[in-house]
């Protein structure tokens, strides 16, 4: 990581502790317990962001760190339902906490977000509409993560001599070449979630982002059993055959690893990857380059994280779960933690003078409504997304099942979905 990088965000995180040490103490100061699925060495880094900044209010953050969100998320609704909440907790934008909410198990957060106008900062609007429930706001969007990003190897270009590619068809032509030199084409962990998102970005960008917007959105029959969606499936196919050689990699930081190591050449996963690079000390343009949409078309969605407030019976707790929540939606905590997590902060009238070239990247692709997407969280039901990952996984891994077959299945899936 460069001295500017560092600097700037060492600055980033004290001034948005200084922000909260000088406000107001809290008259009773709280515990809080926090549950969220954010383990890798970058992903720590940031949760430290948003822990320190509540500490310095004078109240406490007490972490509970569950690996993988396929993981977390039962064992946060189980313990939600069974009446031993934790006093804050991460989902995804979307509908996973949908349920929660409509069962009357959430704070609401309306009267919070009304005083500091969150409707009028948070950019895009749908996050805040993916947090409301019959005009009611129940959490609060830390960030925007996109999936839709190829990250490359500058490294081992080098090494394989030829020149880095500048999306993926140039990718897959350059495949020969880096198995030739001893590198693994194509970085991928096992897990159902990263495959599908990696089907998904492949869909937008060799298809294009009506043809997206048809299957994911409107859900078409006639697109999704098409001869453009058929030629996808095909090209996935070809896909699992740039991965490693029986590929026991399983956790997505491993993979960026296989990037990080040069082990690999690209590999396709969300912004996120940055908070990997950024605490390896690796610059982007100079060991690693990042393709949005794939380098195809910069389109990209608008996932990430949101933070929802369980309800417990106690005054002081919930006067603490609202302080949380603002601290996490203050200017400076939303700069400190983004530069951190690699993420974009959901706020459009903070100073990004310190991003790096990725994230100016994302941000450019996103200052245009047309290249805004919704994340399949924010289109499908958790039931419909684990039928697709299930289904996805299972062709992965099976290279006896036909990309056309996978491709019947997956129009059913969709074409049932709710």
């Amino acid at each position: 990581m460069s001295t500017f990088r560092l600097s700037a965000l060492a600055a980033a995180r004290a001034a948005a502790l200084s922000v909260c040490a000088a406000a107001t103490l809290p008259s009773q100061a709280a515990e809080l317990e926090v549950t969220h699925w954010w383990t890798s060495g970058g992903e720590a880094a940031a949760v430290k962001v948003l822990a320190d900044a509540f500490n310095a209010g004078g109240d406490t953050w007490v972490d509970s760190a569950i690996a993988g969100g396929a993981n977390a998320r039962p064992i946060i609704i189980s313990r939600i339902l069974g009446g031993e909440p934790m006093a804050a907790t991460q989902f995804n934008h979307g509908r996973q906490a949908e349920e929660l909410v409509a069962e009357g198990l959430m704070l609401d957060l309306t009267e919070l977000a009304e005083k500091e106008v969150w409707k009028e900062l948070v950019r895009p609007a749908k996050l805040i509409d993916s947090c409301t429930l019959e005009g009611r706001i129940y959490c609060v969007p830390v960030n925007i993560h996109s999936f839709q990003w190829m990250w490359v190897s500058l490294e081992a270009y080098a090494k394989a001599g030829v020149a880095p590619p500048a999306d993926w068809n140039e990718f897959v032509a350059t495949a020969p070449a880096l198995r030739a030199a001893g590198i693994i084409p194509l970085a991928m962990g096992n897990e159902s979630w990263q495959l599908n998102g990696a089907f998904g970005s492949m869909l937008l960008a060799l298809s294009g982002i009506d043809i997206w917007r048809k299957a994911f959105v409107e859900h078409d029959e006639d697109v999704l059993r098409g001869e453009t969606t058929a030629a996808v499936w095909d090209a996935f196919g070809a896909a699992r055959e740039l991965q490693q050689e029986n590929n026991t990699v399983q956790s997505w930081n491993d993979a960026t690893y296989q990037i990080i190591n040069a082990q690999a050449g690209a590999h396709i996963m969300g912004d996120w990857a940055q908070g990997e690079f950024a605490a390896a000390g690796l610059t982007a343009g100079e060991q690693y380059d990042c393709l949005p949409g794939l380098g195809i078309a910069p389109v990209l969605d608008t996932g990430g994280d949101a933070f929802y407030f369980p309800k417990i019976d106690d005054a002081e707790t919930m006067a603490a779960q609202l302080r949380m929540a603002s601290m996490m939606m203050s200017k400076s905590v939303q700069v400190s933690f983004n530069l951190a997590k690699g993420s974009l902060p959901v706020r459009g009238d903070v100073n990004l003078d310190d991003a790096n070239e990725c994230m100016k990247k994302g941000l450019a692709a996103l200052s245009n409504p047309d290249n805004i997407l919704p994340s399949g969280d924010q289109t499908f039901t958790p039931d419909t997304q684990g039928q697709l990952e299930d289904l996805i996984t299972e062709f992965w891994s099976d290279p006896d099942m036909s990309a056309a077959d996978a491709h019947m299945i997956w129009a059913d899936i969709i074409t049932n979905s709710d």
